[in-house]
């Protein structure tokens, strides 16, 4: 039996026909679609290597089964940069060497983004390091992505002042 789901990649609507229900999102992106940004690391939700968005939440995406995202609009790490222009989040990584082998770059990353757009951390680093410990470094960057999340949310925070004064 084949399975059809809609879904909205990184803002193009795709329609994905699955010959098996067990397909889990991670799968679907990497093996099917070719977005090969999320990693599968633990396979088991641990590390974080395959966080993306799902309708701007965070998932794990080897834990969600693709076929139970129908009419979803879902943004992986490629569907950050908008041409040549890198995320501020992308940059910021960059800038503070949130990265160093890069295998959970992407994770990290897209982790990032959508704590930012939670906005639960109010620019403690504290806080910043408790909503990212569901992605794991092997190469101990967490220092860099800290100060990378926390740049981001400070230069989101003065552009937001600079609009509410204009």
């Amino acid at each position: 039996m084949t399975y059809t789901i809609h879904l909205t990649l990184n803002g193009t609507p795709r329609e994905i026909s699955l010959d098996d229900p067990r397909v889990t999102l991670l799968d679907l992106l990497r093996e099917r679609v070719g977005l090969t940004g999320a990693k599968k690391g633990c396979d088991r939700g641990q590390c974080g290597a395959c966080t993306v968005l799902v309708d701007g939440r965070r998932i794990n995406s080897c834990l969600a089964l693709a076929v139970s995202l129908d009419g979803a609009d879902v943004t992986t790490i490629e569907g950050l940069a908008e041409g040549d222009s890198l995320h501020p989040v992308q940059e910021a990584f960059i800038a503070h060497d949130g990265l160093q082998c890069g295998f959970c770059t992407p994770g990290q990353i897209m982790s990032a983004v959508g704590l930012i757009a939670e906005g639960q951390t109010d620019g403690d680093p504290e806080r910043v390091r408790e909503c990212m410990s569901g992605n794991l470094c092997r190469c101990g960057a967490y220092a860099g992505i800290t100060e990378a999340v926390l740049d981001v949310q400070q230069q989101m925070s003065e552009t937001e002042q600079g609009r509410k004064r204009a």
